[in-house]
């Protein structure tokens, strides 16, 4: 009897007042049915080219978006250390 493995016994539980279909229980992130890289186990490879593809083919409203918000945090961030312009001015 030392040689035979146990087997874990798998139950199929439902819960009482459920009525859903799918598992209650599964946990995933809300956006993953929005990304192509998420979900699947792929290869390397196959995960690389899927971001280029995201990243040619992405929404250009998205990306003039962030341009704006990064533009802003760097003026933020160069009033907040108080960062002089006038060294771009020829006397």
């Amino acid at each position: 009897m030392g040689f035979l493995k146990r087997t874990n016994k798998k139950f199929d539980y439902q819960p009482r007042f459920y009525k859903g279909e799918g598992n209650p229980y599964k946990i995933e992130h809300k956006l993953d049915q929005f990304r192509k890289t998420a979900g699947k186990n792929k290869s390397l490879k196959g995960k690389f080219n899927d971001a280029i593809d995201d990243l040619k083919n992405s929404d250009k409203s998205v990306n003039k978006t962030l341009l704006i918000i990064i533009s802003i945090l760097v003026l933020l961030f160069l009033f907040i250390i108080d960062f002089d312009l006038s060294i771009f001015k020829r006397n």
